[in-house]
């Protein structure tokens, strides 16, 4: 594919790095001259400088030829800009990175499409979403939807107590023969090795698991990882940051009970004034004591979004020392996901990963409806759709040339996740769920064409 990104800064490059690596075609476009002489000596793309809304810059870069035109810069009116005139000059599909939320809320009422804007995406909004997730499944430091929650997939690091640790898969398959969830991904404790669980891969102590659930095995999952549901109810926020904001807003509405800490004055009045239902905070969330004199310890969540991942980490290790059921770190330092098992935060939120993952799904071959990267691990999971003309239309599992480095976790199908066995037949219109390494991903796109 010919990609064109409009937009050198955090995101912009983390696209441009990843689509590199699948031997894509890509231009990158900013002004700054520092950003693109960096990106340049990293990568294997071509770089651009000028103005992503120029006519002549956007024809220098060959817009008429380009499968699909991505502007990520700082400015919101640059890239919603950018992408009406991508439209116009002959791209076949536009995204464009928005910060004010009131455009996807009001997507039946303004029709982007018509104005030549296919996507919209706010990484903002994405994290504050993910946030939303993993309070609704605090045991879990990891989670995804698939189908607004037919299959979800979890994962959880694998305790003592968990009662198939020490035991092959097959092994706990006929132990509890009416489990609803498939392990699909599997990194062992110190290792940087993602493996695809077979029937005689053991579940050892300390394994960072993948499962995929339908909504009948979440309660099984909790029982069986040796995790116990917490109930979340009072949530303190560090940082008044567009997703400190968005997530303190959305806690509201389902009646958490919310303290807010802004170090900015001025900043904290306003989001008390537009939060009339959070407690906002004015002072420095590094202050231990501070933390100590709002009831850092009556919390059941701390979640530090701040702009500064290094104060987000400590902060919530400072919050972990005071047995805080669930503690998230919004960070921006992707190599900082190598040590989230080890340093002590539950969770570790990346605002690029969750946007390249919203952007990676238009990438892929096939009918791909929604993709994830997990955290940590090099694997993908993705939802296809089963066509007329895919090779798996009406076959059964167990007979598909499915690569080792891939599985299917689970299945969607007239509105039920299922977790589908070797002896289920795909169907046309079923939505599969499949986990895959990096190497397996051609050879499964051609499986669903």
């Amino acid at each position: 594919m010919r990609i064109i990104i409009a937009g050198a800064g955090e995101v912009g490059f983390h696209l441009a790095k990843l689509l590199s690596y699948e031997a894509q075609e890509i231009t990158l476009i900013d002004t700054d001259k520092e950003k693109l002489a960096y990106a340049d000596s990293h990568l294997d793309i071509r770089v651009l400088r000028g103005d992503a809304t120029s006519i002549q810059v956007l024809q220098d870069a060959q817009v008429d030829d380009s499968d699909l035109v991505i502007g990520v810069t700082e400015s919101e009116t640059t890239n919603l800009t950018l992408c009406v005139l991508a439209k116009q000059l002959g791209s076949k599909r536009t995204m464009a990175r928005i910060s004010n939320t009131e455009f996807m809320d009001n997507r039946d009422l303004i029709k982007f499409e018509q104005l030549g804007i296919d996507e919209l995406i706010s990484p903002e909004r994405l994290a504050a979403m993910e946030i939303q997730l993993m309070l609704n499944q605090s045991a879990f430091n990891d989670t995804y939807e698939f189908e607004g929650g037919l299959l979800t997939m979890f994962g959880v690091i694998l305790p003592k107590t968990a009662p198939f640790v020490g035991k092959m898969v097959k092994e706990a398959a006929r132990i509890f023969p009416e489990l609803h969830f498939m392990p699909i991904a599997l990194q062992r404790t110190g290792t940087q090795f993602t493996l695809i669980p077979r029937g005689d891969t053991v579940f050892k102590e300390g394994d960072q698991v993948y499962f995929i659930t339908s909504d009948k095995g979440v309660e099984e999952l909790y029982k069986l990882s040796g995790m116990q549901k917490q109930d979340i109810k009072n949530v303190m926020i560090l940082g008044g940051s567009k997703v400190g904001f968005k997530t303190a807003r959305d806690l509201c509405s389902k009646k958490f009970n919310v303290k807010l800490i802004e170090k900015n004055k001025e900043k904290a009045f306003d989001i008390a004034d537009e939060l009339p239902h959070a407690l906002v905070i004015n002072g420095d969330g590094r202050n231990v004591e501070l933390l100590d004199e709002e009831s850092l310890d009556s919390m059941d969540a701390f979640i530090a979004v701040t702009g500064n991942s290094e104060t987000n980490i400590m902060s919530c290790l400072v919050a972990k020392s005071k047995r805080i059921k669930k503690t998230i770190a919004l960070v921006e330092n992707m190599d900082y996901f190598q040590l989230s098992h080890s340093i002590g935060v539950d969770t570790l939120i990346n605002k690029k990963l969750l946007a390249a993952n919203s952007i990676f799904r238009y990438i892929r071959k096939g009918e791909v409806l929604a993709l994830t990267r997990l955290n940590n691990l090099n694997a993908e999971i993705l939802e296809f759709e089963v066509k007329a003309s895919s090779l798996v239309n009406g076959e059964l599992i167990r007979e598909l040339n499915f690569p080792r480095e891939a599985s299917i976790g689970g299945v969607i199908r007239n509105g039920e996740g299922i977790i589908a066995l070797g002896d289920f037949r795909i169907m046309q219109g079923d939505r599969v769920v499949v986990c895959c390494l990096p190497k397996a991903i051609p050879r499964i796109e051609k499986l669903f064409l």
